[in-house]
């Protein structure tokens, strides 16, 4: 669909499609919203008057916004385009991330975290953007080349949030995504133009929109495969703080270097994706990923209930989930958004609240149930069939496409 045109001279605001480049800083803040203060989980339960339970609400209640405000972005984007969704979504942001900063009691800062699960848009529309400019096997390509290159800000964001905390505080991890935010802003507003001409029905019109995407068989495989592979991780979001802190004794610092293994494995998945999408195929992309998440997951089980606990048995393993996901999601997500292209913003935002709120569910059932005398058991299962029920739904989808393509005359 060709790009709407930007009224010219707004101060500099962009009238072309963006860099790649801008793509990957939009999701990468994204996801270093979700995890940069990860490892001072246990210092704002401390400093705010409050237990561990609750303080995993500050990860688990941004999970679950976060799919909320999916299933309104995508519509929006739909509607009004994507570059006015993006900079309103961007200003919500920057305003939570505030409230966070100043936050003198736990109720405050989960609230600033619900705000601040509007850079949800940065995730959902950079996915929608890149198919509005791409045929569907480049867009799964495009998309995994784009989240390997982003796939360095989470690697990096939990050892740099350790790090400022140490020195600084837990708040000065939420005074970088103050100016994170500023910078995207900027960023979208110089570099991004609109790369999609807006419907015009009503809003009301675009959410119904919802109801023929989900009679698409398809859709909900790519959904469902997408939402267990990223429940692991999220999962493993959830408990991994716990474990590293009251099992293993790691400090904050060591313990965000620890999740960069987790990135670095992510990043590989993403870079097999880039080039081996478009020659493998997306179903089967899907269905290695899952096994190779499943086969990891098992490895760190088998290795902390054999052997005494140690940080490299946990981590170390979890590379291969990263790697998963890296083939898994780009491809899971390039599907469902082509299956009906003229919906591409909300078929985007409707698998990233599944996507999401799955995980988000899955990370508060991994914080209930981890214990420092279970020594994060229930983590290792649960995170297990997530990814093992993905690779089942990857295989269903496999024959089905297989199926359909014998189907086609010719």
């Amino acid at each position: 669909m060709p790009p709407a045109k930007v009224s010219p001279g707004m101060l500099g605001a962009a009238t072309t499609p963006p860099h790649i480049a801008t793509l990957v800083f939009l999701a990468g803040s994204a996801v270093m919203a979700m995890n940069i203060f990860l490892p001072m989980l246990p210092q704002i339960a401390q400093d705010l008057h409050t237990t561990p339970a609750i303080t995993q609400y500050v990860v688990t209640l941004f999970l679950a916004a976060t799919g909320i405000f999916q299933l309104f972005i995508g519509p929006m984007a739909d509607r009004f385009g994507r570059r006015p969704v993006l900079l309103a979504a961007i200003g919500v942001f920057v305003a939570a991330t505030v409230i966070c900063i100043f936050a003198t009691s736990i109720e405050m800062l989960l609230f600033g975290r619900v705000l601040q699960a509007s850079s949800a848009a940065s995730m959902a529309l950079s996915r929608a953007i890149l198919r509005d400019l791409y045929s569907r096997s480049k867009a799964a390509s495009m998309i995994g080349y784009v989240t390997m290159a982003m796939a360095v800000i989470p690697m990096v964001s939990p050892t740099l949030g350790g790090l400022l905390g140490e020195a600084c505080g837990w708040r000065s991890s939420f005074v970088t995504l103050l100016g994170v935010g500023i910078v995207m802003f900027a960023v979208v507003w110089f570099d991004l133009g609109e790369t999609y001409t807006p419907s015009q029905g009503s809003m009301r019109a675009q959410m119904a929109a919802y109801g023929s995407l989900l009679r698409e068989p398809m859709v909900w495989g790519y959904f469902l495969c997408s939402s267990f592979a990223s429940g692991a991780y999220f999962a493993f979001l959830g408990g991994a703080p716990f474990i590293g802190n009251k099992v293993l004794g790691l400090t904050p610092s060591v313990l965000g270097a620890y999740f960069a293994f987790v990135a670095l494995g992510y990043m590989f998945g993403n870079f097999l994706s880039g080039r081996c999408s478009e020659r493998i195929g997306i179903e089967p992309m899907m269905l290695y990923g899952g096994l190779i998440a499943s086969f990891g997951v098992a490895v760190s089980l088998l290795l902390m209930s054999l052997l005494t606990p140690h940080a490299t048995y946990l981590f170390l393993p979890m590379m291969l989930v990263g790697v998963g996901n890296g083939m898994t999601l780009p491809n899971a997500n390039a599907g469902a958004i082509s299956v009906r292209p003229d919906l591409a913003g909300s078929a985007s935002g409707l698998g990233g609240f599944l996507q999401i709120g799955g995980g988000a569910a899955l990370a508060t059932l991994s914080g209930l149930l981890i214990t420092q005398a279970n020594q994060g058991m229930p983590l290792y299962i649960i995170m297990f069939f997530s990814s093992f029920i993905a690779a089942a739904i990857a295989w269903l989808m496999y024959r089905r496409s297989r199926s359909i393509e014998g189907e086609q005359p010719g």
